[in-house]
């Protein structure tokens, strides 16, 4: 397959021309997984604070401090090797996506500002940053499924695809909130596990509609990509995907109805789960969307820029990326298991 691909293009598949912007791309997909992953649980947090009681939204802050930093960065990260690695495409892509990402980039801004001023407001002032950090939560996880509803309609201008792109960004706080609770389910307990299930079997639901939604509209949307799913080749994969999926919803919803209680010895397996299914999700779209950046227009080999400049590119990633790993790692390695709460102090003798 790569080495037809490669002719198609009138290369061969070791010319860097061929391979540097698949490299690119998968980086790319890379660092998407780890921000829908690692800034989510931030982000679905952050959406939950107004159905939590006051006296619990600052707790709920203070499990999110040890990552804010190492959150922020993935979005960020993302958007500039995009904009490096394919300088042809990021002003046709972006350029139709200004509204989405300007609702991100103020939602961002607003949850960065907010939760550091939380912490140095006075006590009667911290409720209102609460409450922007929550606000911003919500335009990011707006924007971010808007982008998502307008990449899979192809950019399609006519209003009922602007409705299904507000429709979708209405399914990601759902997603969101849905891993954000499952992250609490795993590293609290008591009143605040309890709630946390409750949330999360409400949002599993609109989640489900809102994956089946992206996934019946992006093959009604695109001859190719219905085929690409639909014919004998390709059908037992999709099938097989879609089962996976479906058994990590029914695994969520079982152990959701089980918690608090019996099952808190594997709290976090639907977290896991969780994370699969949005994996498994970013999988479908990447395999529904290659080799293009924008559907039946523009291909990787299209938008990328030209050797030099990609190879001084991925020079600097090679040299980065080991320390983003390190970094993140030493960073992530407690997100996993209960919170650690401090012992009271002891009277003084």
């Amino acid at each position: 397959m790569i080495a037809t691909l490669a002719a198609a293009l009138g290369l061969t598949p070791d010319d860097p021309a061929f391979w540097m912007p698949m490299v690119f791309m998968g980086l790319l997909l890379l660092l998407i997984a780890a921000g829908i992953v690692l800034d989510g649980f931030d982000i679905g947090v952050g959406l939950l604070l107004q159905l939590a009681p006051s006296e619990m939204r600052g707790r709920m802050m203070g499990l999110l401090s040890p990552w804010r930093d190492a959150n922020e960065f993935w979005p960020m990260l993302g958007l500039g090797l995009f904009c490096a690695a394919f300088p042809f495409a990021w002003g046709s892509v972006l350029g139709r996506l200004y509204g989405p990402l300007a609702c991100m980039a103020v939602g961002m801004m607003l949850r960065s500002v907010s939760f550091e001023f939380r912490i140095r407001a006075r006590t009667q002032h911290k409720p209102r940053w609460i409450f922007g950090f929550w606000a911003g939560s919500l335009l990011t996880a707006v924007g971010q499924g808007a982008v998502l509803g307008r990449v899979t309609t192809g950019y399609q201008t006519d209003a009922g695809y602007g409705w299904f792109a507000v429709f979708v960004g209405a399914c990601a706080v759902a997603a969101y909130a849905l891993l954000g609770a499952c992250w609490l389910v795993m590293r609290v307990d008591g009143e605040l596990q309890r709630r946390a299930v409750s949330w999360a079997r409400h949002a599993i639901r609109w989640t489900a509609v809102g994956m089946v939604a992206i996934a019946v509209t992006l093959g009604l949307a695109n001859a190719g990509v219905f085929y690409r799913w639909s014919d004998d080749a390709h059908l037992g994969l999709a099938v097989a995907v879609w089962f996976v999926m479906l058994l990590c919803f029914v695994g969520i919803e079982m152990l959701l109805a089980r918690l608090p209680g019996k099952a808190d010895r594997v709290g976090w397996l639907p977290f896991a789960l969780c994370v699969l299914l949005y994996l498994l999700m970013l999988a479908g779209l990447a395999y529904s969307f290659f080799p293009y950046l924008i559907l039946d227009d523009m291909t990787i080999w299209d938008g990328s820029g030209a050797v030099a400049s990609m190879r001084l590119v991925l020079a600097g990633a090679v040299i980065a990326v080991p320390v983003v790993l390190v970094f993140n790692v030493l960073a992530y390695r407690s997100v996993f298991g209960k919170e650690r709460r401090a012992l009271p102090a002891l009277p003084a003798p």
